[in-house]
């Protein structure tokens, strides 16, 4: 069994109207020295495969076609073996 902790952002081009509303609140509340915030998500899949490589192959294909919407959001994700 394996863990994939997957985070989805929104590209560096794409406007983050969520952030920034984020990022005027923490101003709001004193903390100046923050220049920028975005928001994204973060997912734990656990796969029951055989080896590493066949976890990873399902992961790509899940973020790709489920989890991320490719023309605006990048995706990364570790690997974990699950005890």
């Amino acid at each position: 069994m394996f863990i994939a902790k997957i985070t989805v952002t929104l590209r560096k081009s794409i406007l983050d109207p969520q952030g920034k509303a984020v990022l005027h609140g923490a101003h709001s509340l004193g903390y100046a020295a923050v220049n920028d915030i975005r928001i994204g998500k973060f997912i734990e899949m656990k796969i029951d495969a055989p080896t590493e490589a066949e976890a990873r192959r399902v992961t790509e294909e899940i973020c790709q076609k489920l989890l991320a919407n490719p023309v605006m959001e990048d995706y990364r994700y570790t690997m974990e073996l699950s005890i």
